[in-house]
């Protein structure tokens, strides 16, 4: 037998009252700001468009987080709550009351709404969210504040987004319409010209995975020099045009990018993936950072010997938490060079990827005593390299004092395959025992993991079930 709670008295009389008259300016005047809440819920979900746009006019309290009521947004509510604020946004002389700074129209997680109500099941008013200020003077004719997250996508046509653009676009000087977080993905350049009614230094977050030619990464460039407090930039796919331009033109539009990093003032994780541009022009980008980052991650992408130097010597780089060089190809660098670079950064470093860097014994033999440094080291990922079992050996034993390394990645040495490429399942075996037998005389209680996944000729995936073998050691000495 199954009971439900019953509903609030509270509950009930905003049903009630909503349900029998279209509230009205004079209704709320005397209602209790803490009331508000439950009636707007009530309103909203009920579909009284009337009594929305009365409530918006009223609001007590200075910020409105609507977007963790839309769940689908409904064209027609959402017009009531725009057409309320743009009673309120035409008037000279605001209303008292009213003190609504910001809207929020992003389903940010944090919900106002239970906040309140468990505020007012305390029976304590003042701590519900923005809760009204008893001086009662008039507020400042100041912008509203509207946040939103921007996402500009070829799959995705966001009427929502569109409408609120269109709606801002009206208002200009009335609102500024913001967001935290900007995500463009695989459309054309001029598909992003709303950006223009942002207040683009508001942006945080900035995430671009478009295969844009360098002419559109340069307009582009100019949105990004607006973005000052951008914290994380993650660019994806910019390519070279197939028939390659004229060498001058290409370069203005790479140093046309790479300036606004002058910019930058916040700036702390960087993600550049198969930037094909930065081969031979790395160092204009690292010489214009501003900050020191704490995540610089360049993957799939070629790189010269001088990109590795600059990358190597640059100061900003000198405070990581993660480096990812994930299929960078390092095999015909100085191997000096990753090695300087980790010396740098030997009391920092939490996280480091060099899956398919092509990286063979002469680079272990660089880097090993740069890691064995690294104490605050908790990913160590080295897997779809060619390595030996001497260069593992090597390995195992330089970062066994890496109290904090918790998830290690290395490839199946190359004695376990034969001269065709082939796994060889016995030997495999007997060197996991190996292994095994190194941990437990190195007294550390560790596990790795092996990936069979290259072939040792041509560092490619292979056909191959084997997942990666987990070794531990239990009893450490």
């Amino acid at each position: 037998m199954s009971f439900q709670t019953p509903p609030r008295l509270l509950d009930l009389a905003g049903q009630s009252l909503l349900r029998d008259r279209v509230l009205s300016a004079r209704d709320l005047e005397c209602l209790p700001s803490d009331l508000f809440p439950p009636l707007f819920m009530q309103a909203f979900s009920g579909r009284h468009r009337a009594s929305l746009k009365t409530m918006v006019c009223a609001w007590p309290f200075d910020y409105l987080p609507l977007g963790t009521l839309m769940k689908t947004p409904q064209g027609r509510t959402l017009q009531a709550v725009f057409d309320g604020l743009d009673i309120l946004l035409a008037q000279k002389v605001r209303p008292r009351r009213w003190r609504l700074r910001v809207l929020d129209l992003r389903d940010t997680g944090q919900d106002f709404w239970s906040r309140w109500s468990a505020a007012r099941a305390e029976g304590d008013s003042e701590t519900g969210p923005g809760a009204e200020g008893s001086s009662g003077m008039q507020q400042p004719l100041v912008p509203l504040e509207v946040f939103i997250d921007l996402r500009f996508s070829n799959r995705i046509q966001d009427h929502f987004l569109t409408y609120v653009i269109s709606w801002a676009k009206r208002r200009e000087g009335s609102l500024h319409l913001c967001c935290k977080t900007l995500d463009i993905s695989g459309v054309p350049v001029r598909n992003i010209k709303s950006l223009a009614l942002v207040q683009l230094s508001c942006i945080q977050e900035v995430y671009v995975n478009c295969p844009w030619n360098l002419s559109s990464l340069g307009t582009f460039a100019s949105y990004l020099g607006q973005m000052t407090n951008v914290q994380s930039l993650c660019l994806s796919h910019i390519h070279l045009p197939a028939s390659r331009e004229e060498k001058r033109v290409e370069e203005f539009h790479i140093i046309r990018f790479t300036s606004q990093f002058l910019r930058l003032q916040h700036l702390r994780d960087l993600y550049l993936e198969s930037p094909a541009f930065l081969t031979g022009h790395l160092d204009k980008l690292l010489s214009c950072l501003q900050t020191r980052l704490e995540l610089f991650s360049i993957t799939d992408t070629l790189l010269t010997e001088l990109d590795m130097m600059h990358l190597s010597r640059c100061p900003n780089l000198r405070q990581l938490t993660n480096l990812d060089l994930n299929g960078v190809c390092l095999t015909e660098f100085n191997p000096e060079l990753l090695s300087t670079l980790l010396e740098k950064i030997t009391a920092t470093l939490e996280d480091l990827d060099l899956v398919y860097c092509g990286i063979r014994d002469v680079q272990v033999e660089a880097i090993a005593p740069a890691l064995s440094c690294c104490h605050q080291l908790r990913t160590l990922k080295l897997s779809g390299n060619l390595l030996s079992l001497a260069a593992m050996d090597k390995l195992l034993r330089h970062t066994t004092g890496l109290r904090s390394l918790n998830l290690e990645l290395y490839p199946a040495p190359m004695e376990t395959y034969d001269a065709h490429g082939a796994l060889d399942l016995e030997r495999f075996d007997q060197i996991c025992d190996e292994l095994k037998g190194l941990l437990r005389d190195l007294g550390q209680s560790r596990t790795i993991q092996l990936s069979t996944n290259p072939c040792p000729h041509c560092g490619k995936p292979v056909s191959s079930e084997l997942k990666p073998i987990a070794f531990s050691c239990e009893n450490p000495a």
